[in-house]
Formats: C-alpha cells, sequence, structure tokens
C-alpha cells in the first residue's frame, strides 16, 4: 500500500518536505482556481525540496486549461524531478462548478487525455481546437521525457463510464469511496473498459475521508466531528451538484440528511449558492453544516476506527486491489494527522 499527503497551498510545501522524512510515497497538488493556488507552483517548489516522494495532481481539471498546456505544466515540473512525477487528471467537479460550469462531458475528456498522453509521449497528435484542428507536437526536446522518466497519466472517475475511460486510456485511476463503488466494481469496469489492452502496472488510487480516533474517543467528540466534518461535506457537497443537474437520487448512505441538507441548501443566496455549496472545500467545517456530521454519517463515509482497526481495514483494501491512498484532511489540523497517522499507521503497516 502506498500512502499519499495532499498539498492544497504553498505553506504545505514544508508538509510534503516532512511526509517524505515520515515514509509517504507521494502527494497530491489539487487544483481548484478559486480555492486554492496553481498546483504547479506548489509541485515545482516541492520538487526543489524533495528527493524520492513522487509528485502530481490530484486532480488536474480538463477544463481549465488546453491540453498542450497541460501536457506542459506536468512536463516542466517532470524536468526538476524526474522520474518521479505523475499526472492526475479529471473532468473537474469543483473547480468548475465554483464558477458556474459544468465539469467536461466523457467524449471531449477521452479526446483531451489522448492528446495530453501523445504529447508526454513524444508523438505528434491532431489537436482540435475553436472548430479548428492540427497536427501539434512538443517542438522543445526539453518537454519530452527521456527513457525511464515517463509520466503515468492516472485518471480521475467516480462514475462507472469515466471508470471505464481509465481503463482505456489511463496508466491508473484515482477514485473516492465510497461514491466510486466498491474496489471489485472499479476494478470491474476498469476491465470492461480496456478493450484488450494490457493492464500491467495500472494502479487504483483512493481519495478516502480518515477519522483516526484516540483511545476512548466516541464518534461524536468534538475533536472527531471536526477531523473528519469537511470531507464528509465535501462528499455531500457533489452529491447536491449531481441532484440539481440530473434528478439523481441520493445513494444509501447519504439518506438519513438528505431532505434536510436539500432543506438548509435552499435557504442560501440564489446567485452565490454554487459558491456557498463549496466554500469550506475539505479546509473546514462549515459551523452551519456540524449538526448533519452524524455518528451514522461518520461511519458511511469515513475511514474511521483506532489505529489497529485502520490498519486492519487498509489490508483487507489493499488484498482487494487497492495500491494507494490519501486523505483529505482539514487544512488547520492536517500536519499533526499526518504525523500521527505515519507514527501509529505507516509504520506499523506491513508493506
Amino acid at each position: 500500500m502506498k500512502f499519499g499527503v495532499l498539498a492544497p497551498s504553498l505553506r504545505d510545501v514544508d508538509l510534503i518536505v516532512r511526509a517524505e522524512e515520515l515514509g509517504y510515497d507521494f502527494c497530491w497538488a489539487p487544483d481548484s482556481q478559486m480555492i486554492y493556488p496553481n498546483p504547479f507552483v506548489v509541485l515545482a517548489l516541492a520538487a526543489t525540496r524533495t528527493h524520492s516522494i513522487r509528485l502530481g495532481t490530484g486532480l488536474a481539471v480538463a477544463g481549465l486549461r488546453l491540453a498542450p498546456a497541460l501536457a506542459n505544466a506536468i512536463s516542466t515540473v517532470s524536468q526538476l524531478a524526474p522520474g518521479r512525477v505523475f499526472l492526475g487528471v479529471g473532468t473537474g467537479n469543483t473547480a468548475m462548478r465554483t464558477i458556474g460550469q459544468r465539469p467536461m462531458p466523457i467524449a471531449p475528456f477521452r479526446e483531451y487525455l489522448h492528446v495530453v498522453k501523445e504529447l508526454l509521449d513524444g508523438n505528434e497528435v491532431e489537436f482540435a481546437h475553436d472548430e479548428s484542428s492540427s497536427l501539434t507536437r512538443f517542438q522543445s526536446p526539453d518537454l519530452i521525457p527521456s527513457e525511464g522518466q515517463r509520466i503515468p497519466i492516472q485518471v480521475g472517475a467516480i462514475g462507472p463510464r469515466a471508470q471505464r475511460l481509465a481503463g482505456e486510456v489511463g496508466d491508473g485511476i484515482v477514485t473516492s469511496f465510497p461514491r466510486g463503488g466498491t474496489i471489485s466494481e472499479v476494478r470491474d469496469r476498469i476491465t470492461a473498459g480496456t478493450k484488450g489492452r494490457n493492464l500491467d502496472g495500472f494502479e487504483i488510487y483512493a481519495l478516502m475521508n480518515l477519522l483516526l480516533l484516540e483511545p476512548g474517543e466516541s464518534l461524536t467528540s468534538q475533536r472527531a466531528i471536526q477531523q473528519c466534518g469537511s470531507a464528509i461535506m465535501a462528499n455531500v457537497h457533489y452529491l447536491v451538484d449531481l441532484h440539481r443537474e440530473t434528478g439523481a437520487d441520493p445513494p444509501t448512505y447519504v439518506q438519513p440528511i438528505w431532505d434536510d441538507y436539500l432543506s438548509f441548501h435552499a435557504t442560501r443566496d440564489t446567485d452565490r449558492a454554487h459558491q456557498q455549496l463549496h466554500q469550506s472545500h475539505y479546509a473546514y467545517l462549515d459551523p452551519d453544516e456540524e449538526r448533519f456530521i452524524t455518528p451514522e454519517i461518520i461511519r458511511n463515509f469515513c475511514l474511521a476506527g483506532q489505529p489497529h482497526e485502520i490498519i486492519e481495514r487498509l489490508h483487507e483494501l489493499e488484498g482487494e486491489g487497492l495500491h494507494g491512498v490519501n486523505f483529505a484532511l482539514p487544512t488547520d489540523a492536517a500536519p499533526a494527522i499526518v504525523e500521527t497517522f505515519a507514527s501509529q499507521v505507516i509504520d506499523a503497516y506491513d508493506r
């Protein structure tokens, strides 16, 4: 099992450096232009201060940049940390919706990934934009990763169609539990999308919500609620957007709070509801939303328990086919949780 950290701000470069010392395997710089700084700046700074930890986006948003621009950005970071850079890329749930736009549909996302992949492999590719297309390639050899320094592409995929697309074009997948389904379901969808493509080396990563309990602590403690509350509500916010756009019924694991939350959301300023829904995104628990963090919801959304219980569950997930895990942590508490998780879980985990 590989363990990661999130680095959503410039000050988290120090956290990446410390995570490398603690034995973490990789870091993700998230991409949401109205919430976080530019992820490639974060990764570039981290590249100059680290030596072994793998660096990548989690996830770069397709709709924010032309495909050649994204390929250029991650290739530039790779020049600073050759052989340890990867590209996680998705359609952009929060990043697009905070500016009133929808995530990129699957068909253009497939073409987007194709262009990025071909450019990073040093190939010439047909690139279409504004109703015209032309052949394009990197003209500077410095932008083409050299032999042994290939940049793997991890496809962000929650829904079945995106998970099949990951199997079709990706080197790995980044999904989320429970929204993305079980690992068995994810693997079946990946396999269905391969169309016979060899999946040797393909890896499954997950963004999960973590609640590492202290001895004797219950799910109702204020500390526990604050540790996992922001991540839980980020998942709820995604489901609200999905419901509003498609009319999709909520999954069973969110039904206990669903009607009450929709009523609460309806009281927001109509012109700014899309901003307010995501304003606390993974960073902190909105005080107005704290009442929705119940023990039942925590059990539904979180990897929760004492350290030995977390280790046991992670071993089960690894046995089912999960290769790596990262956790969305509240901003202020993240450094302390990263330290505690390393000493109580990573150091005790048999890898």
